[in-house]
Parts: structure tokens; C-alpha cells; sequence
């Protein structure tokens, strides 16, 4: 069974999903790998835009400048990064397919449509004041490029209609410890 944890950004999805304790796809952590290491991810970029992106490793302050200027960009972006991300799911999928459960930490897992039949999804709810007081604390955090990011987003009400499930993240590590126990039992129902 695939648990697709979704809610938005700064949220606690990554800080959840690896408590659930079964093999994690985390799709922020694969971006990062792919900006580092595929050249021919770098290329494509440079292709698209020839001026903004100059060097490899892809630099995250450069693709960020890009969508400053234009919030369109991150789409045009997605659309050279997601073909990777999804062939990096495949694999971990296919490497995992004996386990019982695994876990996707895909921030647009809605969005994108990625779906299959065993897929059971949890929303995350928190508090718009913490997610604020809990970004703010990142090192590179702009506000700015967080609007811009969230608009590509839909909206967090009809993320949580489409969830089987709901933990309150109250960054309590007892109670959130207490809900994943609860939703695991539930999850066993399902096999």
C-alpha cells in the first residue's frame, strides 16, 4: 500500500512520514539529488533558459531568481525536473515492492496526479501561524517565492476532501505519535 502524506509547505509532511517507519520516497530529498547530480537535467534547463542557468550543479538560488522574475517559470521548470522525479519513484517503488507499506513525501502529489489504486491519502493540518513561524526560521526562506509556490498549489481544503485521513500537527511529538499508531491500525485493515 502507498500513504501519500500531503499539506502544505512547512507543514511537518517530512517530519510525519518518516515516523510512520516504513521506506520513505521523499521527493524534495530526489530534487536535491537531481540538481546535484544529472547532467542531463542541467542541460535541459540551460536549453530552456539559456541566460539564468549557468552552472552545474544546478543552482537552487539561480532557479530561484527564475521564478522571481516570473512565476510561470515554475512550471516550465516542473516540466524538465517532474519526467526525473518520476522515473526516481518507479525505481524506489519497484525496489519496495515487497515491503508492506511505503510512504510518499511528494509536496504535489495531488497536482500532478500521481495516483494508483493502493494509494491511501493523510493531510496534514496546521496551524497557518506555525507554518509561518516554522518557515520563517529556514535559512533561505522569501515569502515572496513561498506565494508563488503556494499558487501552483491547489487548495488546502480540497486536499484535505480528498484524504482518507487526518493528523493535527500541533508539533507535539506525543500526540503525533499517538495519531500515526492510531492510522497504522487502521492501515492494517486494508491489506
Amino acid at each position: 500500500m502507498e500513504i501519500g502524506i500531503v499539506g502544505d509547505i512547512g507543514s511537518g509532511k517530512t517530519y510525519i512520514s518518516r515516523k510512520f517507519n516504513y521506506p520513505v520516497f521523499n521527493a524534495d530529498k530526489e530534487i536535491k539529488k537531481i540538481y546535484k547530480k544529472n547532467y542531463r537535467c542541467f542541460l535541459k534547463l540551460k536549453k530552456k533558459f539559456p541566460k539564468q542557468i549557468t552552472k552545474f550543479p544546478i543552482s537552487k538560488n539561480e532557479l530561484s531568481k527564475l521564478i522571481l522574475k516570473n512565476g510561470a517559470n515554475l512550471k516550465k521548470i516542473g516540466k524538465v525536473v517532474h519526467p526525473y522525479v518520476s522515473k526516481n519513484l518507479k525505481l524506489f517503488l519497484n525496489k519496495n515492492k515487497n515491503k508492506k507499506n511505503v510512504v510518499l513525501d511528494i509536496p504535489l502529489l495531488i497536482e500532478n496526479k500521481i495516483s494508483t489504486k493502493n494509494l491511501i491519502l493523510i493531510f496534514v493540518e496546521t496551524k497557518k501561524k506555525e507554518i509561518l513561524k516554522r518557515l520563517e526560521k529556514r535559512p533561505n526562506f522569501n515569502k515572496k517565492l513561498f506565494n508563488l509556490i503556494k499558487k501552483n498549489q491547489i487548495a488546502s481544503k480540497l486536499k484535505k476532501k480528498k484524504c482518507k485521513f487526518v493528523i493535527k500537527n500541533d508539533f507535539n511529538k506525543v500526540s503525533l505519535k499517538k495519531s500515526i499508531s492510531e492510522i497504522k491500525k487502521k492501515l492494517d485493515k486494508y491489506d
